[in-house]
Order: structure tokens, then C-alpha cells, then sequence
């Protein structure tokens, strides 16, 4: 009887405990959560920045482009006008790949008609040292500067100094380069037809 009295009361504390350390630990996400978005809005400008180097604003579009995840689901993507003196000068929006060792975020620009890749730099990525993380490298990226907006191919050997829609794989690295491949050719074609219907670029064989 002694022992299922102390059970109890030891139950009970750990029950209040818990409740305690929940309502703490979510109170604590709610007051970080907007700086939390806040840097993350930062750090994507600064990327985005750093593609687009002639634009000086970049303005979310006023309503999310739909369009669908890598898993089918229904997705929300902010797309973001990059402008100077009131000219678009390209767009820029994030796209998510899978890699090796978890998802892989990418903030990718096109230039003003969505015909030419501006480049892309890596928002977020758990690739492995001097492996996979070498997406983040000017050797693997270089490759998509000036190439036209999709769909690519990645091969394992080539010409990684052509710029065109043959992309060469990272040695050691096939799967991270593959994510970066797959993430392009996924958001590349939906985003453009999104703007295309929105009225806000025209089709690529209008003239």
C-alpha cells in the first residue's frame, strides 16, 4: 500500500511536470516564432540579393502561386518581384528538393521573362561535408547561370563549363546533385505557368 501511494504521488508530479513544461516550452515558441520568421525573411532576401544583383526590391506577390509539393500535396509558394525604379528584373521563389541526408531549400531567381536562370543559391541543407553540401559550391551552381528555365538532365560526366540544360553531377554526390536537379524541374514549370496565367510574364512562344 505504501509503495502504490508513493507511485502516485510521484505520478503526479511528473504529470504536473509535463503540463508545466509544455505550456512553458510553448510559450516560449510563440513569442520566438516571428523573429524566427523574420530571419528567415532576411536570410532569403540576402540570397535572393545576392542572384539578382541589379534589382533593389523584392516584393512578395500579393496572393501565393499554387502549385504542388514534391509529395503532391497542395503548396503555398510566395514568388517575389525583384525590381529597380518600378522594372521587373527577375523573379525569385524557393524550391525544396530531397537529398541524402534531409530536404534541401533553395532560393531560385529567373531573369524578368522566365526564360534564363539567374542562379540559386542553398536557404537550408544537412548535406554531408565536402559530399553533398558541395551544392553550395560556384562549380556545381555555375552550371545553371544563364541556362534556360528547365527542364534539365543531370548526367554524370561532361562539360560542366557549357552552360545549357545538362547539368554534371557532383563526384560522390549523385543524390544531392539530383535533389537540386529534381526541385528545378519540379517548381520551374509550375511557377511559370502560374505567372503566365496571372498575366504577369507571356508565354515563351509569344512573340
Amino acid at each position: 500500500m505504501h509503495k502504490l501511494k508513493h507511485f502516485l504521488q510521484e505520478s503526479w508530479l511528473l504529470v504536473v511536470s509535463s503540463f508545466f513544461f509544455g505550456l512553458l516550452i510553448a510559450a516560449t515558441d510563440a513569442a520566438l516564432a516571428p523573429k524566427i520568421e523574420a530571419n528567415q525573411i532576411a536570410k532569403f532576401t540576402s540570397l535572393a540579393a545576392g542572384l539578382l544583383p541589379q534589382a533593389r526590391d523584392f516584393t512578395p506577390l500579393p496572393q501565393p502561386v499554387e502549385v504542388k509539393a514534391k509529395d503532391g500535396k497542395p503548396e503555398e509558394l510566395t514568388v517575389y518581384q525583384a525590381t529597380v525604379d518600378n522594372r521587373v528584373v527577375g523573379w525569385v521563389f524557393r524550391a525544396t528538393g530531397y537529398g541524402f541526408a534531409d530536404r534541401i531549400d533553395l532560393v531560385v531567381a529567373v531573369d524578368d521573362k522566365f526564360q534564363r536562370i539567374a542562379g540559386y543559391n542553398v536557404l537550408f541543407s544537412n548535406e554531408t561535408p565536402n559530399f553533398g553540401d558541395q551544392i553550395k559550391g560556384a562549380y556545381f551552381r555555375h552550371q545553371f547561370e544563364g541556362a534556360p528555365a528547365g527542364p534539365f538532365t543531370l548526367v554524370t560526366a561532361g562539360n560542366s563549363a557549357q552552360i545549357d540544360s545538362t547539368i554534371v553531377a557532383i563526384t560522390g554526390a549523385t543524390i544531392s546533385s539530383t535533389a537540386v536537379v529534381e526541385a528545378f524541374n519540379h517548381y520551374l514549370p509550375q511557377v511559370n505557368e502560374q505567372l503566365q496565367q496571372k498575366g504577369l510574364i507571356r508565354n515563351g512562344n509569344e512573340r
